[in-house]
C-alpha cells in the first residue's frame, strides 16, 4: 500500500510544492511526515491536505491553526 497527500488551496484547487510528498509505506509515517512539514506547505499556499491510499481518499486536514 502507498500513502500519500494531496495538496488543496482555500478555493479546492490542487496547491503547494511542485513536487508532491513521497509515497510513504504506512500511515503513520505519512503523518509524522505531515506533523514535520505542515508550516513550509501552508507558507506555499497549502490550505488543507487529503490523505490518500492507493489514490482513495482517508480523511481531509486544515492546516489553518484554529
Amino acid at each position: 500500500m502507498a500513502w500519500t497527500w494531496k495538496y488543496l488551496a482555500a478555493d479546492g484547487a490542487v496547491a503547494g510544492p511542485a513536487e508532491p510528498a513521497e509515497d510513504f509505506g504506512s500511515q503513520g509515517d505519512a503523518e509524522s511526515w505531515i506533523g514535520e512539514e505542515w508550516k513550509t506547505l501552508k507558507a506555499d499556499g497549502v490550505d488543507r491536505v487529503v490523505l490518500l491510499e492507493d489514490g482513495a481518499e482517508i480523511y481531509t486536514m486544515s492546516l489553518q491553526e484554529s
